[in-house]
C-alpha cells in the first residue's frame, strides 16, 4: 500500500530485491514476453559508496553513491527511508568535502551534514547494469526500470516511474510481485555489503559506551575502559597522520585526554609503575597534538572570525589565514613524524600488551579488589564536592586562573561520569551531565576566547616580520577586541550558570546517585 501510494512523488525510486533463484537475464527474458519493453544499455559498472568516517551521512538518513561505467560517471544522494532520490549529478571525480562542490542540492546537503569531516569512499562493489525502458502501444516510455547485477549479493530492481503514467506502475509492481516473486527492498545494498565484511555503516562512534558489570573487578574494569580508548587512539591514528579531516586529531586527541584522565583519577586500581609510566607518556601525546589542534580550530572558525568584522574589513584578515595554514602544515608535519616514531609506536603496543594481561588473581593495590560500582561512586561524589568547592570559592575578583582550574575540574568529574554512565539509571545521570556540559560551555568560552587573545598577539608579532599590509593588523586589532568582550561576557555568565548546576535539586541528585549509603 505505501509502496502505490507513493508513486506520484517526484524522483521516487521503488527498490525490489530478486530471489535468490532469479538471474537477471531470466528477468529481462520473462519481461519480453510479458511487457513492451526496450533494453537501453547492460554494462559493467563500479558503485562506490561514500561517507564520513564517523558515517554522518547514514545516520541522516542518506546514501551516498558514485556509479562508474563506460559512458558516464555520476554521483547520487538517497533518502533511502524514503526512498526518495535527493539529487544526482555527473562527476569525473567526488571533491573531499562538502565546501568543495559546485553550489547545488548535492552541496548544500553534504555541507550542512558532514560540516568539517571529508567525504570518503565506505565500500565498493562491481555490478553489471542494466537500463530498460517500458513502453505502451504508442512507443512511449511509461517506466524507467534498472537492474543490478551483483555475485555476492541478490539482484536488485529500482523502478522509476513516469510522470502521468502512475497506473502503469501499479499494474507492472503487480506483475513482478506476484508472478515473479520480487519483494520490496527493505535494506539498501550498502548494508548487505558490508555485512559480508561483518562490518556496519556506522561502526565507529567516539563516544563512550561501555558496558560493564557493577560487581566486576575495579582492576579489570579499568582495562575495559582503557581498552575501549586504545581502540579510538587507533581508529583515528593513521587519519591523524595524513590530515583526512580535523576531526580525525579532535578524536585522537579527547581518547588520550580520556586516558590521563581515568589513570589519575582511578586511582590504586594498576600497579603504581604502570600508572606512573604511561601517564608520562600520554601527557607526551596531549603535548605533541595540542599545536596542531589548536591552529585547525583557528582554521575551522576562520570565517567566524571574518563574519565578527565589518563587511569593509573582513578581507582584511585574509593574509591572516594564509600565516595560520602554513603553520599548521608545518605543526601538521612534525606530528606526523612523532606518530610514526619509535617512541610512540613501540608504548602504545607496551600498553597495548599489558591491557591485554589477565588480571593477577590477588592485586595489592588498595582499591583494585573493590567492585567497579563502589569505586565509581566514591570517584564521581569526590570530584563533585571538588567542583563544588572550587566554584563556589570563586567570586568576581578571582584570578582567570581560578576559572581555568575548575574547568579542568569539571572535565575530570565529566569524563568519569562518562565512564560509568551504565552503572547508574540513564534518565537521572543524561540531566546531571547536561547541567555539567552547560558549566562546562561557559568556562570553555572563557578559556577559549583567553587562549585566542593571546595567540593572536603572538601570531601579529609573528607576522611583522613579513610583507603583511597593515590594514590586516588593524582588522586582527579589532578581532582580537571582539574576543576580548566575548571573554568578559563569559566571565560575568558564570556566577549565574554556577548557581544553576549549584542548584539544591542537583545537589540531592548527586547525593542520591553517587554519596556513600552507610
Amino acid at each position: 500500500m505505501f509502496l502505490l501510494l507513493s508513486l506520484s512523488l517526484i524522483n521516487m525510486c521503488l527498490h525490489f530485491e530478486f530471489p535468490g533463484n532469479l538471474t537477471a537475464e531470466k528477468f529481462v527474458g520473462k519481461l519480453r514476453i510479458n511487457t513492451n519493453m526496450q533494453l537501453v544499455s547492460r554494462q559493467k559498472s563500479l558503485k562506490t559508496w561514500y561517507d564520513s568516517f564517523d558515517g554522518r551521512l547514514y545516520t541522516n538518513g542518506i546514501i551516498c553513491e558514485f556509479d562508474q561505467s563506460r559512458g558516464a560517471s555520476s554521483l547520487t544522494l538517497l533518502n533511502f527511508e524514503q526512498r526518495q532520490i535527493i539529487a544526482s549529478q555527473e562527476f569525473d571525480a567526488i571533491p573531499s568535502f562538502g565546501n568543495q562542490f559546485s553550489p547545488g542540492k548535492i552541496r548544500s546537503c553534504l555541507e550542512t551534514i558532514l560540516k568539517m569531516r571529508a567525504l570518503l569512499p565506505v565500500y565498493s562493489l562491481g555490478y553489471y547494469s542494466y537500463y530498460i525502458n517500458i513502453l505502451n502501444k504508442d512507443e512511449k516510455t511509461t517506466l524507467r526500470l534498472f537492474i543490478e547485477e551483483y555475485e555476492m549479493l541478490n539482484n536488485r530492481l529500482i523502478v522509476q516511474p513516469v510522470r502521468g503514467y502512475d497506473k502503469a506502475a501499479e499494474q507492472f509492481i503487480e506483475i513482478i510481485t506476484t508472478e515473479l516473486n520480487l519483494s520490496p527492498a527493505d535494506k539498501p545494498v550498502l548494508l548487505m555489503a558490508l555485512k559480508l565484511q561483518g562490518r556496519k555503516p556506522d561502526d565507529y562512534s567516539s563516544k563512550l559506551n561501555i558496558n560493564l558489570d557493577p560487581a566486576m573487578r575495579a582492576d579489570i574494569a579499568s582495562k575495559y575502559i582503557y581498552s575501549h580508548l586504545l581502540k579510538t587512539i587507533k581508529d583515528n591514528e593513521q587519519g591523524a597522520i595524513a590530515n583526512i579531516d580535523s576531526e580525525f586529531l579532535h578524536d585522537f586527541r579527547v581518547a588520550v585526554r580520556r586516558t590521563r584522565s581515568g589513570l589519575s583519577q582511578i586511582k590504586e586500581v594498576l600497579p603504581g609503575k604502570i600508572t606512573a609510566r604511561f601517564s608520562e607518556f600520554f601527557s607526551w601525546l596531549g603535548q605533541i597534538t595540542g599545536s596542531t589542534r589548536d591552529l585547525d580550530v583557528y582554521l575551522l572558525h576562520f570565517d567566524d572570525y571574518k563574519s565578527s568584522l565589518p563587511v569593509s574589513i573582513r578581507d582584511d584578515l585574509n593574509p591572516l589565514h594564509e600565516f595560520l595554514f602554513a603553520k599548521q602544515q608545518k605543526a601538521q608535519q612534525e606530528l606526523a613524524g612523532k606518530l610514526r616514531s619509535a617512541r610512540y609506536l613501540s608504548t602504545l603496543s607496551e600498553w597495548e600488551h599489558f591491557l591485554k594481561e589477565q588480571a593477577p588473581p590477588n592485586p595489592v593495590e588498595a582499591n583494585a579488589k573493590l567492585t567497579i560500582q563502589q569505586l565509581a561512586d566514591r570517584r564521581i561524589w569526590k570530584s563533585y564536592k571538588r567542583v563544588v568547592q572550587e566554584g563556589s570559592a570563586i567570586t568576581e575578583h578571582s584570578p582567570s586562573e581560578a576559572l581555568h582550574e575548575l574547568r579542568k575540574s569539571c572535565k575530570k568529574l565529566r569524563y568519569l561520569m562518562e565512564f560509568f554512565q551504565n552503572l547508574y539509571p540513564q534518565n537521572q545521570l543524561k540531566k546531571l551531565i547536561k547541567s555539567l556540559k552547560e558549566l562546562q560551555e561557559v568556562l570553555g568560552e572563557f578559556q577559549d576566547c583567553q587562549v585566542q587573545e593571546s595567540n593572536l598577539k603572538l601570531f601579529s608579532e609573528e607576522m611583522l616580520t613579513s610583507n603583511i599590509p597593515a590594514k590586516t593588523f588593524l582588522a586582527m586589532g579589532v578581532l582580537i577586541q571582539n574576543i576580548h568582550l566575548r571573554k568578559c561576557c563569559a566571565r560575568r555568565n558564570f556566577a549565574s550558570r554556577f548557581k544553576l548546576f549549584k542548584q539544591p535539586e542537583n545537589q540531592s541528585a548527586f547525593k542520591a546517585l553517587f554519596a556513600p549509603k552507610d
